[in-house]
This record gives structure tokens, C-alpha cells and sequence, in this order.
């Protein structure tokens, strides 16, 4: 069986059961469970800390992982990234109090604490920046108040906790995360459950991300309509029974899809419906 490492709990757990269910896996029924086997599939779920996953999956013991980008770089262990999930997504920054510094240039001697020290040592590193990192667990934000650091480094959603430190974020952000896919770094890459795993999930984010548009348009319009939908490789066009319409089928982007519906009901297209696309393979 292919065995899978799955966040046992936080912002990934939830979005990341979704998506497995979504494609057609068997999920844990009860959060206490910590290990499902889904043997119509043959995929064995393991339930563990999200921090620890790129640990279990870089040792050989469990195939691949659902983790976050931030814990794989964080964890320092030996995975790779193999597919974007597109959710949980947040951006790492530098922060400190008005005035103290204004970009990564500015932590040279300085003292940073934050939750994240592999990221943080590596964005260092990489910089060539000469800084003291300090290891906190939770938040860190009273760091700075409390005199442990200067500078702090944490993941920015909207600013407002920083905010209520008296704290500013400044310079390019450290890094971007979202929940990834990882299996072990050197791990054959066309293992073919692990491909097939891969082929499911990606058929989630495309049905998530599209939806079929089907409607009727005169022939003279029906160009026009094709430049306004056209599809993956092309769209689907059949005559109608009244001569001179034809019905048309195409997948279109979901964010776009009313702009798309207003533009083709302005060319003369009429029975305009989207409907969601649950799975698919392209």
C-alpha cells in the first residue's frame, strides 16, 4: 500500500481531509483516529503532527506527505516538494518597531526570535546576513517588548496582532507558503501510485478551479462565442434541431465565469448555464 502522512490537526488538517475525500479517499471518521486504511484504494493514511511529517517521509517510512512549504524548509529534512496544494497559503516577513529597520540589510548584529529558525537561518544564510536567531515556540510577538530580540520573523496575514504590538513589517517578504505534496529528496519519481495519487489530486484543484459552461449560439455569432470560451484544447460544438444554432461546451475558468456569461449573452448566445465540475483527468 502507498502510505501517506496527513496533518493530524491546524489550519492543514481540515482543507487537506477535504481534498482527499474529494478524490475519491477513504478519511478518518474521528479526529483521536491515527491511522485510516483505505484498502478499495490501497492507501494506508497516517495522521501526524504537521511538523513532523517531512521528518517521517525524509526517513523512507511513510511514501509521501501533505505538510506545508514553511515545514519542509523549516524541518531541514531530506524532501522535496512534488505538487502545490493551493490553500492554507501565508507569507513570512521580517518585523520590528517603526524606525529600526527597513530592509534585510538592517538585521546585521541584530538579534531575531521567531517559531521558524530553519526558514529563518536559511533566508539568513542565503543573504549573507550576519544575525542571531532565537528560538521561540508560539507567538512571538511580545519578544520584542520583553527585550529577547529586536526584530521578530512570522507569518503576516493581516497585520493586526503586529499592529497591536506596535509592530511593522518591513522588506521583501521571506517567503511564501502553502500546503505541497513532498515525498523523500532521490525517491523514484514515477512510482506509479504515487503517480496515480498525484493524477487525483490534481484532478480536485482543476475541478475546483473550473466549471463546464454550456449554451446555444447562432452560427454567424459562433466565433466570436469560441474566443470567449475556448476551452482546454477546443470546445464542443453541436448542431441544434432549429437550422442555424449550435450548442456549445467548454470548461471555463470558476473567477471568470459570470464576466463570461455577460460577454456571451451580449453576442446573441442564450441558454447560457455553468454547472461544477466534481472530478476530472486531463
Amino acid at each position: 500500500m502507498l502510505r501517506i502522512a496527513v496533518p493530524n490537526k491546524g489550519s492543514l488538517s481540515g482543507p487537506a481531509g477535504d481534498m482527499l475525500h474529494e478524490a475519491g479517499y477513504r478519511q478518518r471518521r474521528e479526529s483521536k483516529e491515527l491511522r485510516t486504511v483505505d484498502p478499495v484504494n490501497e492507501v494506508e493514511f497516517f495522521y501526524l503532527r504537521p511538523r513532523d511529517i517531512a521528518i517521517y517521509v525524509s526517513s523512507g517510512r511513510l511514501d509521501i506527505g501533505v505538510t506545508g512549504r514553511d515545514l519542509l524548509i523549516d524541518s531541514g529534512a531530506e524532501a522535496e516538494e512534488i505538487l502545490p496544494l493551493g490553500f492554507a497559503r501565508s507569507t513570512f516577513h521580517f518585523a520590528a518597531k517603526p524606525g529600526t529597520a527597513a530592509s534585510a540589510a538592517d538585521l546585521k548584529g541584530r538579534t531575531v526570535a521567531t517559531s521558524y529558525e530553519g526558514i529563518v537561518g536559511r533566508h539568513l544564510a542565503d543573504n549573507a546576513i550576519d544575525a542571531s536567531v532565537v528560538h521561540l515556540d508560539g507567538a512571538v510577538e511580545t519578544a520584542i517588548e520583553l527585550g529577547v530580540a529586536e526584530i521578530i520573523a512570522d507569518v503576516v496575514e493581516t497585520g493586526t496582532s503586529l499592529r497591536n504590538a506596535g509592530l511593522e513589517v518591513f522588506g521583501e517578504p521571506i517567503m511564501k507558503s502553502e500546503a505541497i505534496v513532498i515525498r523523500r529528496t532521490g525517491a523514484d519519481a514515477e512510482d506509479p501510485k504515487v503517480q496515480r495519487f498525484l493524477r487525483r489530486l490534481q484532478g480536485v484543484l482543476v475541478a475546483r478551479t473550473y466549471v463546464m459552461m454550456d449554451y446555444d449560439c447562432r452560427v454567424e455569432q459562433l466565433e466570436k462565442a469560441v474566443a470567449l470560451t475556448p476551452g482546454l484544447e477546443s470546445p464542443t460544438v453541436s448542431p441544434l434541431h432549429n437550422e442555424g444554432w449550435v450548442a456549445v461546451r467548454a470548461m471555463v475558468p470558476t473567477d471568470d465565469a459570470q464576466r463570461i456569461m455577460d460577454d456571451l449573452y451580449a453576442i446573441g448566445a442564450r441558454a447560457i448555464l455553468t454547472t461544477a465540475i466534481h472530478a476530472c483527468r486531463l
